[in-house]
């Protein structure tokens, strides 16, 4: 008897593991997993995603014809070639089910957005994995692995879970080495963390270019992780074939409105920003006093640091020693990151709360 299964690329995919937000004994501590934004939402974005809840029963606009104009308004950019998706994680997906399949290959970098692989497995294409370079994007080792079945080739920038960065000039040299049939996919989720001096070109690059597409989301510095809502910007022929497989009414009537509230509360995003520079500047230094235990943090331009544990402490046993103390923060074993922790950069307390326990925990370990 023939028994139901999966098409094998299916089989293949290892389930996305999102941050935990409860301890091993189910208490709810500090949550510093999810990179979500330790100030909360702007005022406006709340009042607008409530305001909205008089029209529960109309279906949402499946167009967002208000939201992308506010995008393209805020960006300087077209609204026609922008596309609105549950969270960027939906337009990832979309970028790999309309520009790549079986016999394709889709290409990220070592320790990349584990989506990636995700979103290739499951049209049938192969994901492949170009060596890093010290935690980051090494653009000759991702070059080399181009070929004449590479489709779609995923950067996040800065990248997800290392929060290193790649430069302008290194964004455009990727782009010029790949094919026209290529797809350039440049994830953006964590970019107004960045100066604006560390801008990286890659919208300039998909406004002039056919196959280059920028993807970002609602769910960091705007504070609205609970409405799924991201957008994307590209050529007029690569939105129009996402816009095929993109689901119905993908993004709420609340979370559009909210979304367009979030674009224009500009004092909650500089605080946001500034905050966050702030503590993950002094969060990397306290880091760097325990150098010789043989903790490291990677630079980061995000609102997460991923710190190395090379000592007698090791990640795991920090992992479980800051849930004790009421932290909860990511280990990525699934990654191939079992000697690291990623930390989310929270408000001032958890920051400083960080700090200590893991100089406790050093401590006791020596």
């Amino acid at each position: 008897m023939n028994a139901l299964l999966p098409k094998p690329w299916i089989d293949a995919i290892a389930p996305y593991v999102p941050g935990r937000a409860t301890t091993d004994d189910g208490r709810k501590v500090h949550k510093l997993s999810s990179n979500e934004n330790p100030l909360g939402t702007s005022d406006a974005a709340r009042a607008a995603f409530l305001a909205a809840g008089a029209t529960l029963d109309r279906y949402p606009d499946a167009g967002a014809a208000t939201l992308r104009e506010a995008i393209g308004a805020k960006f300087g950019i077209e609204a026609d070639r922008v596309i609105h998706g549950t969270g960027s994680d939906e337009l990832l997906h979309l970028a790999a089910g309309a520009f790549a399949g079986q016999g394709d290959e889709v290409l990220y970098v070592r320790y990349g957005f584990s989506v990636y692989p995700i979103a290739a497995r499951r049209v049938g294409a192969e994901p492949i994995e170009a060596d890093d370079r010290d935690y980051a994007t090494d653009v000759d080792a991702l070059l080399a692995k181009v070929t004449d079945k590479t489709r779609v080739v995923f950067i996040a920038n800065p990248n997800n879970p290392t929060g290193t960065y790649t430069s302008r000039e290194e964004i455009a040299r990727i782009h010029a080495a790949l094919p026209a049939n290529c797809l350039l996919v440049v994830d953006q989720a964590y970019t107004e963390y960045l100066d604006p001096a560390d801008d990286d070109g890659a919208l300039d690059l998909a406004r002039t270019n056919s196959n280059v597409l920028v993807t970002r989301t609602f769910s960091k510095i705007h504070g609205l992780a609970a409405e799924r809502i991201g957008w994307a910007y590209g050529a007029p022929h690569v939105i129009a074939a996402m816009h095929k497989i993109r689901a119905p009414f993908n993004v709420s009537t609340a979370g559009q409105a909210a979304a367009v509230a979030a674009l224009g509360a500009d004092d909650f995003i500089r605080a946001s920003h500034d905050h966050n520079l702030k503590w993950r500047t002094w969060f990397a230094e306290e880091i760097a006093k325990m150098g010789n235990a043989g903790l490291r943090a990677i630079p980061s331009k995000a609102n997460f640091i991923l710190i190395l544990f090379n000592g007698k402490l090791t990640a795991e046993e920090a992992y479980h020693g800051l849930m004790e103390r009421g932290y909860i923060v990511r280990w990525l074993p699934n990654q191939g990151l079992a000697h690291c922790l990623r930390i989310t950069i929270g408000n001032e307390e958890e920051v400083r709360g960080m700090a200590w326990a893991l100089h406790d925990m050093v401590g006791e370990a020596d």
